[in-house]
């Protein structure tokens, strides 16, 4: 086979994969559309349990089946769809919520506002605390990562394209979410930090991780699911910072006006991006059909 054989079966191949694609490429608009919608995951979540008084136990039954009819439409689509994806970003976000309250709170007056006794039908929560939520939220993660490892699948999401692959990807997001709520609570509530000085420490380390991108003996696989985790705190840290009361350092904007805004911003971030897909797949295809 001659060499210029050989470089135009390489480019078939490249470009059959990219036209085949499942998930988005990551970029800076990834990254912001990401914390658009862990913040409006996070705002959405506490509207449904909190403002609408549901309760977390309600809430997160019903945002854990919206979860898993959002996870269906993605996992039945052919090829990479921006609204499908993100979709379900937002839905394991606010379910991520939820679950994380469901977890680490109880009916203790510090978690109850306005001289509520109750929130919603069921248990109010399980009262682990955070760090015990943390701690079950990451041996998960572990054991979903070991398993991917052992099943010989990529880690790296420009390449998962099967079935069992993105399966995993997605139990990992649901869980990184889980357990990066947790983390932005805890530094929003716990830490003294505040809502502000959480979501600075949180930006503060994805900087550096930025840095380390340029440091060859790091992989890039390692540090974007680190900075997958991380934006989830930020997220959170930054929805509390916009819904909560002046007097506990928030902006008081209520969820559902903040929830609002942040879900019109995600959308037009959508349609953004699925303008753009479908330019690049048609210069991929027309790429595709120059070469063979």
């Amino acid at each position: 086979m001659e060499k210029s054989e050989f470089l135009t079966d390489l480019d078939i191949a490249s470009a059959d994969r990219s036209v085949m694609k499942k998930l988005p490429e990551v970029t800076l608009a990834f990254w912001i559309m990401k914390i658009a919608a862990t913040t409006l995951g996070e705002t959405a979540g506490d509207l449904f349990a909190q403002t609408l008084k549901l309760g977390y136990f309600l809430t997160t039954i019903a945002l854990f089946l919206i979860f898993v009819v959002t996870l269906v439409v993605q996992l039945r689509s052919r090829r990479y769809n921006p609204f499908f994806y993100w979709t379900v970003i937002l839905s394991t976000s606010m379910a991520g919520t939820t679950m994380s309250d469901f977890m680490n709170r109880d009916a203790s007056a510090k978690f109850l506002t306005g001289g509520a006794t109750s929130l919603g039908w069921g248990p109010q929560g399980l009262g682990l605390g955070y760090p015990t939520g943390a701690a079950i939220l990451i041996s998960l993660l572990i054991a979903i990562f070991i398993i991917w490892k052992y099943t010989g699948l990529t880690f790296s999401i420009r390449d998962i394209v099967t079935f069992r692959a993105e399966a995993l990807f997605w139990a990992a997001i649901l869980v990184s979410n889980t357990l990066g709520t947790s983390m932005g609570d805890f530094l929003s509530d716990s830490s003294g930090l505040g809502y502000a000085g959480g979501a600075l420490l949180v930006g503060g380390v994805l900087a550096v991780l930025v840095a380390l991108m340029r440091v060859p003996a790091v992989p890039n696989v390692l540090l974007f699911w680190v900075a997958f985790v991380l934006t989830r705190p930020l997220g959170a840290t930054a929805g509390d910072f916009l819904t909560k009361p002046r007097a506990k350092g928030g902006l008081d904007l209520g969820t559902a006006g903040s929830s609002a805004v942040l879900l019109t911003i995600l959308i037009g971030l959508m349609g953004y991006a699925h303008v753009q897909e479908r330019k690049d797949t048609a210069r991929r295809e027309e790429k595709l059909a120059g070469v063979s």
